[in-house]
């Protein structure tokens, strides 16, 4: 039984119009004891973590998942539900967090290639660093974890979902064989390899945005969507940003289309979302405008909120 459907349920004698989705924190940057007074409101309902892959496997085929099973456990104390974010990029260029042996073995490539960031201008400046999943052998070794993931956590989590699908690269300068396609593919092979092997869980794509794409142009997004919706899919989403124009023409007209043929819709709202401002009143949007435009334009059934958000420290 999927964590959507328990979620309806739980939701079946409310009227729709007070069916907003369900409340999560997003662990962020918060100390423990922050975090567990959060998960301790009655109107959260879960947590959702992120793992780097170097932490969950420090050696090759060798599988740490004590920090899952400690963050789970307690979580399922608090009678609260629990999502795992498994991550392959990040956003500091100190941050190389893929296991040693991706990063020396030549088969890799080096593992990691860099991120870089313009302000919507040229790639002006590096901006972290990304595992180069187009590299055949280096997707095997990331869908094994997966495998292992599945094989421990499968039913006792409410789902695992994959980052975000943005990617800035000097294609110019690239040395990897990265492509568009190639890269759109791996992300797809990756996502329906997670949910092969996930089988009660939910398994949510993170998707914003396509390298080479604006406007479905390439038609990466459709295909994305259209494939969720036909494999039982979930997706989601890094930012809510009401009308935003960039995601306005890319991800956000397809959750406002494909909503109900998803099985679940997992959005965050990160500590950079809350600075964003409604152009209609100048000030950052309140709680309630988050949630009016992800029920009601983007179809969203769970918002991952940073602990930051200030409605989390006014009730």
């Amino acid at each position: 039984m999927t964590f959507r459907f328990l979620l309806a349920a739980a939701y079946l004698a409310a009227s729709s119009a007070a069916a907003e989705p369900a409340n999560f924190i997003y662990s962020g940057d918060a100390d423990e004891v922050t975090l567990t007074r959060l998960l301790q409101r009655p109107d959260i309902e879960g947590l959702q973590q992120i793992y780097s892959w170097r932490q969950l496997e420090p050696g090759e085929g060798v599988y740490d998942f004590s920090e899952i099973e400690a963050d789970l456990a307690r979580t399922k104390t608090l009678g609260k539900q629990f999502f795992i974010q498994i991550q392959d990029r990040f956003f500091s260029n100190e941050a190389r967090r893929l296991p040693d042996y991706i990063l020396t073995d030549p088969i890799y490539e080096g593992g990691l290639v860099a991120q870089m960031d313009g302000n919507g201008e040229e790639l002006a400046f590096q901006q972290g660093w990304a595992a180069i999943q187009w590299n055949d052998a280096l997707r095997t070794r990331f869908q094994a974890l997966l495998t292992a993931l599945a094989e421990e956590f499968d039913g006792r989590i409410a789902g695992i979902n994959l980052p975000e699908t943005a990617i800035d690269i000097d294609m110019e300068a690239d040395t990897t064989g990265f492509s568009c396609d190639a890269y759109f593919d791996a992300e797809l092979d990756n996502l329906r390899h997670a949910r092969s092997v996930f089988a009660e869980s939910n398994v949510v794509q993170y998707v914003n945005f396509w390298p080479c794409e604006w406007n479905n142009d390439h038609g990466y997004m459709e295909r994305l969507f259209d494939t969720a919706a036909a494999e039982g899919i979930g997706l989601g989403g890094p930012d809510i940003a009401p009308y935003r124009k960039g995601q306005m023409k890319n991800a956000y007209p397809f959750f406002h289309d494909y909503h109900d043929r998803l099985p679940v819709v997992a959005m965050a709202i990160q500590e950079p979302t809350l600075k964003y401002r409604n152009d209609e009143t100048g000030k950052p949007y309140t709680r309630a405008e988050f949630v009016d435009f992800a029920e009601n334009y983007l179809g969203v059934d769970i918002i991952f909120w940073t602990p930051d958000a200030p409605w989390l420290f006014e009730d």
